[in-house]
């Protein structure tokens, strides 16, 4: 916040902002025929969209009071963008400009009372932002006198020739807004001054005075203490030495890319520390000593607020070491990029010859150079980026002939308003690579490729790495990564295209391509860095829980968490797919699609292995194979797992019940053997084993399958081993005693159907039994044999293959580490209603957890929810922690910490059942029924017979919203959109009541393929509900006699609905666009 005063004298405090798109209807009231005539006739919203920097000042009414838009390039068409420095050197003094320091004003308008201290308030602002700026021209075709606010700041650049190019050329300097800090040695007189500025930094004295006294003092050749100064002012500090413990560094960090930093001449900062200004910094880093190229600081690993940092490339550390390496290289400051030529061929060979996938590069390079397309006649352009003459990193990229596609699979218009961009303005990026020591100019080598190939967006396809897509070099991914935004794929409406026919969406559009991970650089993203996290947050367990967490940190677009950890057993999800894996039921949360489509597996390290200790004390978990990873925020959420049955070791040789075992007897662990041939099923990991197992050990004998366990699992499982060939009359389904309150389909037709098609299938089915013995007690392997008490008499089984889906709860090493490292456990992991356990550095989610008994709430824990809203709302609750546009959560008082969190989303489950059936079950989240009584519901919406497979059934709640649906069908079910049901009034159905209790609806299958209820399945919907909403409620209540208020209600909700349809007419061209009538 800062004051400024009118011409009038009136004082305003405001506040400098990057334009947004809701700051163009103000901003187009400013233009008067003044700046028309300098700046032409410009469309507000384009030019805030293709800007490089759009600023807006604004006062505390959010009245916008001015306004500047700057590019990289001068104004109309007055010179190629790509030519400009060639334009400008010949025709004006103007050497000392380049594409890296000069920007160009494009747009300025301002209130005329406060316009002179706008421009002024605005260009300091500009300068004090892009540290590398030295100048801002305002170069016009328009020539015409100035507005007096810009006539005081810019000066007429020198013409080299009289007459020279009939145009406007104006100058700016930086000194004149915002003059660069003066550096000076550092003086024992300026102790005082120097400490505030680490107390300022850090919150508390980071630095004895003795050593901070030490370093001010010993000022030599080799060591140097600076200060830096404005207005008189001490506002930085830095201390440099030529002394670097070179051994300790290739220790502690992993420096093979820097040559372990013994080829490099290097000066290391000891104490950096600055409120402003980084080049400044940079300049003493660099130019103390003139003969060195690198300069190498190591911070604490949570010091991401540091600005001078995003200058540098970080370097992670190895081990436990709680600091990160940072390395600035001076030529990092003298980048250059052009086009690439013939006679780049050898020097980019020799970038690239360590990299795999090079001769991709090299014959990209080669395309481009002979044709200028590649092998699909697609338009090639490439770029090396040089340093005096040396290149040191290479980008190629391609047309993007595939935007509509993009478009319609990716949320790019969170980003960039599509309408205002042409076809031709979107590329592909193809392959970058960059040196190690430069990959901190990846934003200016990205800002200068989009200018110099008349670009406006660059998209980066990041495929899964065994999809077979890979033909593209990033080198490295983490650089790419930093400077764009993670953009965030769309649910896609299964559209019915038989019976839609020339009505459907274009095949462009619908066809499936293999999925990516998409990231967008465009022109406004250039100058806009990300704020670095480098606390390590480490998450165990890829649940859904624990993947919809990392999602949400991972789609920050302004956050670029550089120290995000998940521990799996199984390392990441995804690389195989439910659907061609079977035996669990799903929750349709992730599937192998889902998981290719978002970036988490390259903005997180993923381990392979179990946690086996929490240290505490030093703050790091102990992951099987040894190594220790530390952490800042320790995310707990592995969810439940089936564990090895334990059997009761009962003697059969007597007769004997289930009622008559010890209670203990049926909750011990088994810690025997496991033979071979016992498959206790958690993930598809495990499934794709058992699948394969069975494919070569078990499908072609007769042998016996035993599926031992109770819910959905069990009966999914079935369908599995019948589906991959496996006779009925082979497969005993074993089911323990159901638990209390325990039902496994709520609606009784399905569980009736799923009956029947157990028994048509030959399946033999036992209930209420306990297992008893293994192999009759013997410790042997294969398994042969199995016994059950129940409640008559024991049931001896042969056994080829066992498949184990009971005994659900916590892993035991999980568990094991959890109590040896005294968090508070009482069967689950005790948590309170902010996920936080008795230790504030240790989170915990989903159905790991319970609330503490001081919420007196058994009914409800985590388990009883979505839990993918789980590990979002999760995210939510940490990110205020580390995102500086949010507000720091109120940490509430244990007297007003008494209410649990309750969320929203669908409980959803599905599989395929036996008789071929799938089955797709959604549900409001519900408590625990803990009275064993059954859960009355009315009748709901039925359609179909689940005997002939077409059963559908809908629940309305008392609000008529849709808080229940059950689908059980022989035919695929299109999940995606009734999922998009859930929540949803039936008015907006198609006045679903009304049509069913008219006897309209025979089937409500056939009523949601209708192309009237497509619109409902799109992912934007929901974004015209609140639109409808907000209108109906604000609008007064109308009386039945004031039907011009009610008409003007309608017409405001008609005209809504109508632009939310043109807007979507690519996804929705089954509608009719009233505009065409």
């Amino acid at each position: 916040m800062r004051t400024i005063t009118s011409a009038g004298g009136l004082q305003e405090t405001v506040t400098v902002k990057r334009s947004e798109s809701a700051d163009a209807q103000k901003i187009d009231s400013l233009i008067r025929p003044a700046a028309q005539a300098i700046f032409g006739r410009v469309n507000v919203i384009q030019l805030l969209e293709k800007a490089n920097l759009a600023v807006t000042l604004s006062n505390e009414k959010d009245d916008v009071l001015a306004h500047a838009s700057f590019f990289d390039h001068p104004v109309g068409g007055l010179v190629d963008p790509a030519l400009w420095e060639l334009f400008l050197h010949e025709h004006f003094s103007s050497a000392t400009c380049s594409p890296r320091n000069t920007l160009f004003l494009h747009f300025f308008v301002a209130q005329s009372d406060f316009a002179s201290a706008s421009v002024k308030e605005i260009m300091r602002a500009v300068f004090n932002t892009v540290a590398e700026l030295e100048y801002v021209c305002l170069v016009s075709p328009n020539v015409g006198p100035l507005e007096p606010e810009l006539d005081v700041i810019f000066k007429p650049l020198r013409r080299l020739a009289d007459p020279g190019p009939q145009c406007l050329a104006l100058i700016t300097h930086r000194p004149e807004h915002c003059p660069r800090l003066h550096i000076r040695r550092a003086r024992i007189e300026e102790f005082d001054d120097i400490t505030q500025i680490f107390l300022k930094q850090t919150k508390s004295p980071s630095v004895q005075p003795s050593l901070l006294l030490e370093v001010i003092e010993n000022h030599d050749e080799d060591n140097h203490a600076a200060v830096c100064e404005t207005d008189g002012d001490i506002v930085g500090f830095i201390s440099i030495s030529t002394t670097v413990d070179v051994n300790t560094l290739q220790e502690q960090f992993d420096l093979k890319e820097f040559d372990g930093l013994c080829k490099m001449q290097r000066a290391e900062p000891d104490a950096p520390a600055a409120d402003a200004d980084p080049a400044g910094n940079e300049e003493e880093a660099s130019s103390s000593k003139q003969d060195l190229n690198l300069c190498v600081v190591t911070v604490p690993s949570r010091s991401s607020g540091v600005h001078l940092l995003q200058h540098f490339v970080r370097v992670r550390p190895v081990g436990l070491l709680n600091r990160d390496l940072y390395i600035f290289h001076r030529a990092g400051c003298s980048v250059e990029v052009r086009p690439a030529m013939a006679a780049d061929r050898t020097p980019v060979s020799a970038l690239v010859k360590n990299l795999g996938l090079n001769q991709s590069v090299l014959q990209d390079l080669d395309r481009f150079c002979a044709t200028r397309s590649d092998a699909d006649a697609v338009q090639l352009q490439a770029f090396v980026a040089h340093v005096d003459g040396e290149v040191v990193g290479i980008v190629v990229i391609r047309d993007e002939l595939d935007i509509e596609y993009i478009r319609a699979h990716y949320n790019i218009e969170n980003f960039i308003y599509f309408s205002h961009y042409g076809y031709e303005e979107h590329a592909q990026m193809l392959h970058f690579v960059l040196r190690p020591s430069l990959q901190h100019a990846a934003r200016h080598l990205f800002k200068e490729v989009l200018r110099l190939a008349h670009k406006s967006c660059l998209y980066l396809r990041v495929y899964p790495p065994d999809s077979g897509q890979r033909d593209s070099c990033v080198h490295h991914l983490d650089s790419v990564l930093h400077c764009a935004v993670p953009v965030r794929p769309r649910r896609q409406i299964i559209y019915p295209l038989e019976e839609l026919g020339i009505n459907a969406p274009s095949r462009r559009l619908t066809q499936n391509q293999a999925p990516f991970a998409l990231s967008l650089v465009s022109r406004k993203l250039t100058l806009e860095p990300k704020v670095a996290i480098n606390a390590s947050i480490v998450v165990v367990g890829a649940s859904d829980t624990g993947l919809s967490f990392l999602e949400a940190l991972c789609f920050c677009p302004h956050l670029r968490f550089n120290s995000l950890t998940l521990i799996s057993t199984h390392g990441f999800p995804g690389d195989c797919s439910h659907e061609d894996v079977g035996f669990l039921s799903t929750s349709h949360a992730y599937s192998s699609r889902d998981c290719a489509l978002m970036p988490v597996r390259y903005y997180a390290r993923v381990l392979t292995g179990k946690v086996e200790a929490i240290n505490r004390e030093s703050k790091y978990v102990l992951v099987s194979g040894g190594e220790k990873v530390p952490y800042d925020h320790l995310i707990l959420c592995t969810g439940l797992q089936y564990r090895a049955p334990c059997p009761t070791d009962a003697d059969l040789s007597q007769p004997i019940t289930n009622s008559q075992l010890p209670p203990a007897s049926t909750r011990r662990r088994y810690t025997g053997p496991v033979p071979s041939n016992l498959f206790t099923l958690n993930d598809l990991h495990d499934c794709m084993a058992a699948r394969r197992w069975l494919a070569a050990n078990f499908v072609e004998l007769e042998e016996k399958a035993i599926v031992y366990g109770h819910g959905v699992d069990v009966y999914t499982a079935v369908e599995t081993l019948l589906d991959l060939g496996v006779g009925g009359s082979r497969i005993h389904l074993v089911l323990p005693p159901p638990e209390p309150a325990a039902s496994c389909f709520t609606d009784s037709a399905v569980e009736k159907a799923v009956a029947a098609g157990l028994e048509s299938a030959g399946v033999h089915v036992h209930a209420d039994c306990v297992l008893a013995r293994l192999n009759d007690g013997r410790t042997s392997d294969p398994l042969t044999s199995v016994s059950f008490t129940t409640d008559a008499e024991p049931l001896h089984l042969q056994c080829g293959v066992f498949i184990n889906l009971s005994n659900r709860g916590v892993d035991y090493d999980i568990f094991k580490s959890i109590n040896n490292s005294f968090l508070v456990f009482d069967a689950r992991l005790v948590i309170d209603s902010t996920f936080h356990t008795n230790d504030s550095a240790i989170y915990g989610a989903g159905p790991i957890t319970r609330f503490s008994l001081r919420y007196y709430s058994d009914e409800w824990s985590h388990a009883n929810f979505n839990s993918k809203e789980v590990g979002q709302e999760l995210a939510a609750s940490l990110l205020p922690l580390f995102d500086p546009t949010l507000e720091p959560q109120v940490k509430l008082t244990p007297e007003m910490d008494r209410l649990v969190p309750r969320y929203k989303q669908a409980k959803i489950q599905g599989g395929k059942l036996p008789g071929g059936f799938n089955y797709l079950h959604v549900t409001k989240p519900a408590e625990t029924n803990l009275t064993g009584l059954p859960v009355k519901q009315d009748k709901g919406i039925v359609t179909g017979q689940v005997e002939t497979g077409n059963y559908f059934c809908l629940h309305l709640d008392v609000h008529e919203m849709v808080e229940t649906l059950t689908c059980f069908s022989l035919k695929p079910i299109p999940v995606s959109n009734y999922l998009s049901l859930y929540g949803k009034h039936q008015v907006l159905l198609g006045q679903l009541l009304r049509c069913y209790q008219q006897g309209q609806i025979q089937d409500l299958y056939s009523f949601f393929r209708r192309s009237g209820c497509l619109a409902v399945f799109h992912d934007r919907f929901s974004d015209l509900e609140e639109e409808l909403n907000h209108i109906t409620s604000t609008k007064p209540k109308v009386r039945a006699s004031d039907a011009t208020e009610g008409e003007e209600t309608r017409m405001a909700l008609r005209t809504n609905a109508v632009k939310y349809l043109i807007y979507n007419r690519n996804l929705l061209p089954m509608f009719a666009n009233p505009a065409e009538q």
